[in-house]
């Protein structure tokens, strides 16, 4: 009964249990729950956050991964990515575990510096391809088409030279309402950008969302202690990035 329950509803809880077992007349603890589950192969593990997807968006996905499902690896070597994060001075981004003795939890070494609503933050924005990363640059105010528009002209294009991508390639952003206005579609036609379709509610699917989180973890480990400090280290960072890195990322990825 237990298994068949959980199966049924896997957020079940180990007190729903005790209670559903209860109420048919037999009295069972949380721990023995626990273990008989464990003993199938079952065990509690966090829920994992994505995206709300509706019929739509899933039609979507389906129909990219359809058409796109026997492209040769050297069309996707041929893809430009760009994007864009956000990355905290303190909090979520830093390094979370640390191998130390009993009682040698509060020594300097082994904890992490936090201060209220995480420190400040910094925006930046980035493209990448297989072949190398291109620029990186921080986003100080709030982004929209215009500014979106203007990053592409000054960092995106230059970028895409340096990279040396062979003739044809293809630009890949996400679906931000900043990157689908008319105004960015038009532009975006006037310099004969050739655009990958991408489906809606896909960031995940974003090749260099596998280099932002390198970033962060390289970023984190430097633990920088003001917001100037962040900036530098994530240029530097971002500047160590090595070309055969990104392949075997955007391999994974695609």
């Amino acid at each position: 009964m237990i298994t068949r329950t959980v199966s049924k509803n896997p957020r079940t809880t180990r007190g729903d249990l005790v209670n559903d077992l209860q109420r048919a007349g037999t009295k069972v603890t949380k721990a023995t729950n626990s273990n008989t589950l464990r003993r199938q192969g079952l065990k509690s593990c966090s829920a994992r956050r994505v995206p709300l997807l509706k019929p739509v968006h899933v039609q979507a996905r389906l129909k990219f991964a359809r058409e796109h499902l026997d492209d040769p690896e050297e069309d996707w070597e041929n893809v430009i990515s760009s994007d864009e994060t956000k990355i905290e001075l303190f909090g979520k981004n830093s390094i979370r575990r640390a191998w130390r003795r009993k009682n040698a939890e509060l020594h300097p070494k082994n904890t992490i510096p936090t201060v209220k609503h995480g420190g400040g933050n910094i925006m930046l924005w980035g493209c990448s391809s297989p072949k190398g990363p291109g620029r990186l640059i921080r986003v100080k105010e709030r982004m929209n088409g215009a500014m979106y528009r203007e990053i592409l002209s000054d960092n995106f294009l230059p970028s895409a030279r340096a990279l040396k991508m062979k003739r044809g390639w293809v630009f890949q952003h996400d679906n931000d309402p900043k990157q689908t206005v008319r105004a960015t579609k038009e532009w975006l036609r006037k310099k004969h950008f050739k655009v990958l379709e991408w489906p809606s509610q896909s960031l995940d699917l974003n090749p260099i969302e596998n280099l932002w989180r390198e970033l962060k973890v390289s970023v984190a480990q430097r633990q920088p202690q003001n917001i100037t400090a962040l900036e530098e280290i994530c240029m530097e960072e971002w500047a160590k990035i090595p070309a055969t890195s990104l392949s075997s990322l955007f391999a994974n990825q695609c």
